[in-house]
């Protein structure tokens, strides 16, 4: 579980780490098996946004899929990261833009093979990609909007998932059930007064202890987009980009 200053010191500023960029250009001057592990947890964890885009772009699902492994398995090829450079900024428009040229460039040859002769790079779950696309690939919404959409639940997904592991991890679990609805502002969400009862906690302690959830989830949520751009000048721009994508 990631302590809660993984990507802030305490003195008030954000220590700011490129973790996804630093994986990328390591991947590119080493074979390491530690390299490509971590290479691997970045496809495992990215897949779905670039899925959805695949299907966007009018591909079936089981072209989707294969077109899905066979991109990340060029992605850990050395002679692939190695051209990649942090300056060319967020790793989301990194990934996206190395989709679109292997899309190009790959579709005509691997459209030719048989089904199932692509190697498995990452776990792909399609019964819930497509469950969770079938109302969007319904819009008339661009590729890239879908794709944009995606990686901001993504993000928002995982940021929860580890402030819940947070939480349980310190014996809050049940807090953390009460209170969790007020990061999305849920019209059900139960009032600070009825959580209190609830819990057998003042009014008082429970308005503290949502502040105090809202503001690590901020931190969580700058942390993990900090990983994702070149500098930190960056994650307020990608921050506003990402929550003004479910206005499009």
């Amino acid at each position: 579980m990631n302590t809660p200053s993984s990507n802030f010191d305490w003195n008030g500023g954000e220590r700011f780490v490129t973790t996804h960029w630093s994986l990328v250009l390591r991947a590119g001057q080493t074979d390491a098996d530690s390299v490509s592990e971590a290479l691997n947890q970045l496809c495992q964890m990215y897949w779905y946004p670039l899925y959805g885009f695949i299907r966007r772009q009018g591909h079936s699902a089981t072209e989707a899929e294969d077109l899905t492994q066979g991109f990340f398995a060029r992605l850990l090829e050395k002679n692939f990261v190695a051209n990649a450079r942090r300056e060319r900024g967020k790793f989301r428009s990194f990934l996206l833009t190395a989709l679109k040229g292997y899309l190009a460039n790959e579709w005509d040859r691997q459209h030719a093979q048989k089904r199932g002769g692509f190697q498995t790079t990452v776990e792909i779950d399609q019964a819930m990609a497509e469950a969770r696309l079938a109302a969007e690939l319904k819009q008339a919404l661009a590729p890239e909007t879908l794709f944009d959409r995606q990686w901001a639940l993504m993000l928002l997904e995982r940021t929860l998932a580890q402030l819940r592991e947070e939480y349980i991890g310190s014996g809050r679990a049940k807090l953390f059930e009460h209170l969790s609805a007020c990061l999305t502002r849920e019209e059900s969400a139960a009032s600070h007064a009825e959580i209190a009862r609830e819990l057998n906690l003042t009014e008082a302690s429970v308005k503290q202890a949502a502040y105090r959830l809202r503001t690590r989830y901020r931190e969580i949520l700058r942390g993990e987009i900090a990983k994702t751009v070149s500098s930190p000048q960056e994650i307020d721009e990608e921050l506003r980009f990402l929550f003004a994508c479910f206005g499009s």
